[in-house]
């Protein structure tokens, strides 16, 4: 039977964990081919040789057209049918570029999801994570600060100390120095659970050296250059790096990350809420046309026309249910001047206290007067807005950013929300965690981007908790075109 690798990497570590309590536990990877994509070096050192040679050899050449280990790039230069004259010539030059600095820090890229893998392992107690890898030791400072640079937007860091490299040359006896690194560092004291390595060659040599199957045994099966069938038996393989895989159930979660049920704007979505383990469900509110009651709806009127006979809820009977259930709220403002007065005296009315309370607007709609009215009624709640619209500035100026957002502290605002979405995410949150504000992620879309924005440790995440792995069927907020498709379930505890 296929086994899941990232699944079996979980259960192994829960054992190892449960078995040596009071050891030091350490997940050993691979570099080339495990951590790191080399196809990418590959793709944009032969894009550099045409730069550099005037020629249009790898003209539209797509890193998914790599389907070789860079040691056996003349395999891929014969199947774009390349002159053999050419091909000595650009062989040769690669083999010098390929291990120079600039190559080393401007054209590795990581595989997808490995690094949030990575820094889930070392924010773990009593967990390390070791690389050993073929490279020899004239590129460990090379090897440190490219693999550093990566690691940074994902909040890992390799240390020095946690690398084995080959004490022999280029290719000499890599087999034997997997062995070795692995004795390393259990001779150092750590307690070795898995290993991972793209090479089969690697993994036989490993599962000789570990008859009893101590180490769990993992397959990058990604490009390489040993033979397929040498992989061990037992060793699990595959090719994706998915937390959602490793991570089983929300009780692995940091419990001083706020995690927020987006959209409960619907009865069904808030059973579904409060059928859950999630504290801050999140509302939208409007005024009722008309101007009579505040009610729970994501889009204007405007954008989504009333439609016949529907129903909603009205925020009253929310807050009473939040209040009885003893769960707290974040209450999206959808407009500023009278929503806000009767948001507030609503709230006053059903008496909940400030640490259950959350209120967030956009800047252009509530504006000053609405978040100093927020603040002066409720002081110790949160009062948030997004931030957007200044992501532009930030990236341009983080002195004038940093200007805007404390006027809009002077405001009240204690908490600034970014998108998941936007591509700077990982970067824009590091400066905002620098300069010491709280910041919210919102939009995001699945358990596996849900669960690496949580590792990121932001204050709080944002999401619509449709995560059918975990037993959460959330809809969103019910927005044209938002819908899920789900199923009601009850209180699974």
């Amino acid at each position: 039977m296929k086994t899941n690798w990232m699944k079996a990497l979980s259960t192994q570590y829960r054992d190892a964990c449960d078995r040596f309590p009071n050891e030091q536990q350490m997940i050993i990877f691979d570099i080339d081919g495990s951590i790191l994509d080399m196809r990418y070096m590959i793709l944009m050192l032969l894009q550099a040789y045409d730069q550099e040679h005037d020629s249009n050899y790898f003209e539209g050449l797509d890193v998914f057209q790599i389907t070789v280990h860079e040691n056996q790039v003349a395999d891929l230069l014969e199947q774009l049918r390349i002159a053999r004259r050419a091909r000595k010539k650009i062989l040769e030059w690669f083999g010098q570029k390929r291990w120079t600095s600039e190559a080393i820090h401007e054209m590795h890229r990581p595989f997808e999801g490995v690094l949030d893998v990575i820094r889930w392992f070392q924010i773990q107690p009593n967990t390390s994570v070791g690389l050993v890898t073929g490279r020899p030791e004239t590129l460990r400072d090379d090897s440190l600060r490219s693999l550093n640079q990566l690691g940074k937007p994902y909040r890992v860091v390799f240390k020095d100390e946690l690398l084995y490299m080959n004490p022999k040359g280029w290719g000499e006896e890599v087999p034997n120095t997997k062995v070795d690194g692995l004795k390393y560092f259990t001779d150092a004291g750590y307690h070795v659970f898995a290993f991972i390595d793209n090479e089969p060659t690697n993994l036989k040599a490993l599962a000789k050296a570990d008859p009893d199957k101590n180490v769990l045994l993992l397959h990058a099966n990604t490009i390489f250059e040993s033979v397929r069938t040498y992989v061990p038996r037992g060793t699990a393989r595959g090719n994706d790096y998915r937390l959602s895989e490793l991570i089983s159930d929300e009780k692995l979660l940091p419990s001083h990350v706020q995690l927020v049920w987006h959209g409960v704007n619907d009865a069904v979505n808030l059973r579904q809420f409060l059928a859950s383990d999630v504290h801050w469900l999140e509302v939208d509110l409007r005024l009722e046309p008309g101007d009579y009651h505040v009610i729970l709806r994501h889009d204007s009127f405007e954008d989504l026309p009333l439609e016949q006979d529907e129903d909603w809820l009205i925020l009253p009977k929310v807050l009473k249910k939040v209040k009885s259930a003893r769960r707290a709220i974040k209450l999206d403002l959808k407009t500023g001047g009278r929503l806000v007065d009767e948001v507030l005296k609503l709230v006053s009315e059903v008496g909940l206290p400030d640490d259950d309370l959350w209120f967030n607007g956009n800047i252009e709609r509530l504006k000053k007067q609405g978040f100093e009215q927020i603040l002066k009624a409720h002081p110790k709640s949160i009062i948030q807005c997004p931030i957007d619209f200044l992501i532009p500035l930030l990236l341009a100026s983080t002195d004038k950013s940093h200007e805007t957002l404390e006027m809009f502290r002077g405001w009240g605002i204690n908490r600034f929300s970014i998108s998941w979405e936007h591509e700077q995410l990982r970067s824009i949150f590091d400066q905002m965690d620098l300069w010491g504000y709280e910041v919210n992620i919102y939009k995001v879309p699945d358990l596996e981007s849900f669960l690496k924005a949580v590792y990121l440790m932001p204050r709080s995440v944002t999401s619509d908790f449709n995560f059918p792995q975990w037993h959460y069927y959330g809809r969103g907020p019910r927005k044209r075109g938002g819908q899920y498709d789900y199923k009601l379930v009850k209180n699974k505890h």
